[in-house]
């Protein structure tokens, strides 16, 4: 387009959004005369905390739909699940912003540093301690059940989420990096010691045979996150990521087979498992989308590789983001698109600047594929 044009088109374009509050721009000839077809995808933020403020601050960028963190009322740190009250409570108080709560983040099985991490048991296979913590969780579904409120989003990681550095990104963000050739361990091991793929495997499987009987009965969607990022088979800090690789999420899916038991579907995290994203993530979205897997996606980017990437903005990273969307239409996904893990600056610490750009990001791509073919 030259100039010229470039300039009447503009104009045209101010002068139209500008002429009165119900103007628009009209679409493209072609989708004219195309009718609208709205999918059931639906634009989320599994950011938190779950407070009148944070509230307000999702309703003002149009995100109606969110993964929701209770409080728990209990001075001594000892209940790992909240109560009825504490659920409905945050759920009016979501409701008083018109925004629904689709997900619930517990207490316990999140994504940090298993050394940080204030209720360990379940990861370190600790009796009686872990079936303690179970039972906290099988209640945290019958009151997610009572509450109304569908879904739980888990993690099952002894090393958190690992990044070696970070490096600078456009204009003055701060972008993530991993390098495994470059990343150097605190210590030799966690106080998890050694887990090699058997162990892994068995607290897993330990977990899901309580848990998952219970989320058929009360018809609660459990979404476990991939690990971020998958390391070697031997291990990073001696602990065998299983679940940081597509056959072991393909097998994680087939442990206590259930409708209920599937992924938080980290789009980034399972980029960060192939050797060449950009044209293989597709076909594993199909793969477990096909199969209803997926209960909730973290939609995100990178530029690079297994062992060797940086998290980026969404329009920057390697992956086709509009593929992507048009991929979870065609498997008829109906759950959230969140942004995750957004790059920051000094200026915006927290990524809320970031944040609110990828909700408009996103809305823009669920909007625009609503009108394609």
């Amino acid at each position: 387009m030259n100039r010229r044009r470039f300039l009447t088109t503009s104009g045209s374009a101010a002068l139209a959004l500008t002429s009165g509050a119900s103007a628009s721009l009209p679409l493209p000839a072609a989708a004219q005369n195309r009718p609208r077809q709205p999918s059931q995808l639906k634009l989320g933020c599994q950011s938190a905390p779950t407070t009148d403020e944070h509230l307000g601050y999702l309703a003002r960028y149009g995100v109606r739909h969110i993964c929701g963190y209770p409080r728990i009322g209990d001075p001594g740190g000892n209940r790992v699940y909240p109560t009825v009250d504490e659920l409905s409570s945050m759920r009016d108080l979501a409701e008083k912003h018109r925004i629904e709560i689709l997900c619930v983040g517990p207490h316990i099985l999140e994504s940090s540093y298993i050394n940080n991490e204030k209720h360990p048991a379940i990861m370190l296979a600790q009796s009686p301690e872990r079936d303690r913590d179970i039972e906290g969780f099988q209640n945290l579904i019958r009151n997610c059940a009572r509450t109304g409120l569908p879904s739980i989003k888990y993690n099952m990681s002894i090393l958190g989420v690992l990044r070696s550095g970070t490096q600078p990104g456009r204009g003055d963000e701060l972008d993530k990096v991993w390098k495994l050739s470059e990343a150097h361990p605190d210590t030799p091991l966690t106080i998890a010691g050694p887990v090699d793929a058997d162990a892994f495997w068995e607290r897993i499987t330990y977990f899901l045979d309580r848990v998952v009987p219970v989320a058929n009965e009360y018809k609660i969607r459990l979404a476990c996150h991939p690990q971020d990022p998958g390391v070697p088979p031997e291990g990073y800090q001696g602990v065998d990521r299983v679940l940081g690789t597509v056959d072991g999420l393909k097998r994680f899916i087939t442990i206590r087979e259930s409708s209920y038991h599937g992924l938080n579907f980290c789009q980034g995290t399972v980029s960060e498992m192939l050797a060449d994203p950009k044209e293989q993530i597709y076909d594993v979205i199909r793969y477990f989308g096909e199969r209803n897997k997926i209960f909730n996606v973290h939609f995100r980017n990178i530029r690079g590789h297994r062992n060797d990437f940086v998290e980026v903005f969404p329009d920057e990273g390697d992956v086709d983001m509009v593929r992507a969307l048009h991929v979870y239409r065609e498997v008829g996904y109906q759950y959230m698109l969140m942004p995750d893990h957004v790059p920051t600056a000094a200026l915006d610490p927290h990524g809320l600047q970031s944040f609110a750009f990828c909700y408009g990001y996103i809305r823009g791509l669920m909007q625009s594929a609503d009108y394609a073919v």
